[in-house]
């Protein structure tokens, strides 16, 4: 038996959360809809910015595979992150926050002296998320962030998108994929965001390798990474690199591609108020129901309840005792 389900690596960063306006973008040169890295002069004036006219909202332990880990924990399977974070107030907020979620996780080595990554989540009143990362020390993830005891110890591998403009991060990818390929762990990855594909796309596919078990992306992301115009054309070019495909389509529901068969996940119809979060919600929770044997109709019908709710509040996740009523009542749903 395996001592964990999940094992992901990516990112640290704390999330800020803040409700802005369309005007706020524009002014200050923002693309809506997109994740842009930042340096620290840039955040420390967009920080400055955004708490002078809008005010924080919610601030969590965050990056795109530390959601869908946390995710794995609170509906009751065992998870480990490795990430990177400093010796600072947000490194402690982060360790802290990730152990109260149930998460096992590297951060009781050591910490080097630096900043811990922040990302400032910026949200329309179309829902719309926007990002602006200062990666800090997570832009130095190396092998030295592999726990490769851990690593042999879970069912699946979780591996971010995100970490696909670090030359030092990819090794660590290149790494963690060896060894799960010589402990017959799976292997899952996340496309994260459009502008991975769109900027790193090439540093994408060599963290993929010669192949992975699963990838979840986005339509947008599997079109940018297949090189296709179509979703059929897209996901026949994406199985040579997976036999699982997971493409999330917002209010039109999620697509499952497995074992030559297209599986159709339907959405839960709701009015969103914050899309942050909501991919991540879904690969959580789709890698649970597998890891716990679902099939992928059962694990997307739970994913996708999951994560048309987690749309409906701002911040990437729900309240931890609401994971557990929620696979209650997926159960329900389906006896």
């Amino acid at each position: 038996m395996s001592t964990f389900d999940v094992y992901a690596l990516g990112n640290a960063l704390v999330d800020r959360e803040y409700r802005v306006s369309d005007a706020f973008l524009v002014e200050h040169g923002i693309q809506k809809g997109m994740m842009t890295l930042i340096n620290e002069t840039q955040r420390h004036q967009l920080l400055q910015a955004l708490d002078h006219e809008f005010g924080c909202i919610k601030q969590a332990s965050g990056g795109s595979a530390a959601n869908s880990i946390i995710a794995v924990a609170a509906l009751g399977g065992r998870s480990f992150y490795a990430c990177r974070i400093a010796a600072d107030a947000h490194g402690d907020f982060y360790a802290a926050d990730l152990q109260a979620a149930g998460v096992c996780s590297n951060l009781n080595q050591q910490r080097p002296e630096g900043h811990t990554g922040t990302c400032l989540v910026m949200v329309t009143e179309d829902a719309e998320r926007t990002m602006h990362t200062h990666l800090g020390i997570t832009a130095d993830v190396s092998e030295e962030d592999v726990v490769v005891d851990a690593l042999q110890a879970a069912q699946w591998l979780y591996i971010e998108g995100y970490l696909a403009p670090s030359d030092s991060a990819r090794q660590a990818v290149i790494h963690a994929r060896k060894l799960a390929r010589e402990s017959g762990v799976k292997i899952a990855l996340t496309c994260s965001d459009p502008s991975m594909v769109t900027y790193f796309r090439e540093a994408l596919l060599s963290m993929i390798g010669d192949g992975v078990d699963l990838i979840f992306c986005n339509q947008e992301e599997a079109l940018g990474l297949s090189g296709c115009s179509d979703l059929e054309s897209a996901l026949q070019q994406l199985s040579h690199h997976s036999q699982e495909i997971v493409i999330t389509r917002g209010s039109e529901g999620a697509l499952v591609y497995h074992q030559g068969q297209i599986v159709n996940i339907p959405a839960f119809v709701v009015a969103p108020v914050d899309t942050n979060g909501a991919g991540d919600m879904f690969a959580g929770c789709y890698l649970f129901g597998r890891c716990q044997g679902m099939p992928p109709l059962e694990a997307g019908l739970l994913a996708s309840r999951a994560s048309s709710e987690v749309v409906c509040q701002f911040g990437p996740r729900l309240p931890l005792q609401r994971y557990t009523e929620l696979l209650e009542e997926h159960r329900k749903s389906l006896s």
